[in-house]
């Protein structure tokens, strides 16, 4: 599986191809992350990246002290079912 990255650049967390990654897209904003968007291309759907990447971004909004806005379906989803998290909500 592929291992997730920081993009800072990009403000998203990436894994899988450089190229087309998979990807889910934060913006910060009033000590908020804003978590807005998660992308899984086809030929990673099934290898769990997408919790692989929701947890690698809460994980690093926790150790931020930010607070957390789950704008995406994906990521509103991935907190209910991993009630850990739930205390990074907004």
């Amino acid at each position: 599986m592929s291992e997730v990255r920081h993009n800072e650049a990009k403000h998203r967390f990436e894994a899988g191809e450089e190229a087309n990654p998979a990807h889910l897209d934060y913006r910060l904003r009033e000590g908020l992350v804003d978590m807005v968007h998660t992308e899984v291309p086809s030929v990673y759907q099934g290898q769990g990246l997408a919790g692989k990447l929701a947890t690698t971004a809460l994980e690093w909004a926790r150790a931020q002290g930010r607070k957390v806005v789950p704008s995406c379906s994906y990521v509103q989803t991935f907190i209910a079912r991993h009630p850990e998290f739930s205390d990074l909500v907004q």
